[in-house]
């Protein structure tokens, strides 16, 4: 079986592309400097942890698509310790490592010796 792309595809993709390089050029296209205002700039400072709860609290208290049912679960006990090293080291460099480290070694005897 051969793949074709037709017309239409192609279309879509250079229209895509166009519309990409547009919108992220804008900035190099204006002649003088532009600045987010006051409100936007407050508010991308909340981005990234916005962006890492998205990820981490639906993994942490959903399985197979389910709220978990039960309190014994190595992700909560993981996510408790790790919290812990972090508000209790995070003045110090490398708070965020800790944290991994911290987390990851209640997560894996929880998770592989208990079967949690």
């Amino acid at each position: 079986m051969t793949a074709e792309t037709d017309a239409w595809t192609v279309m879509v993709i250079v229209g895509l592309a166009l519309i990409t390089v547009l919108t992220r050029c804008l900035f190099f296209v204006s002649s003088k400097p532009w600045q987010l205002p006051g409100w936007a700039q407050r508010g991308l400072q909340y981005a990234p942890i916005a962006a890492l709860a998205a990820v981490i609290v639906p993994e942490l208290v959903m399985t197979q698509g389910q709220f978990i049912q039960t309190w014994q679960d190595a992700r909560l006990f993981a996510a408790l310790a790790g919290a812990a090293w972090f508000f209790g080291h995070r003045a110090q460099r490398q708070a965020v490592l800790g944290t991994i480290v911290a987390g990851m070694a209640v997560y894996l005897p929880l998770h592989l010796a208990l079967g949690w």
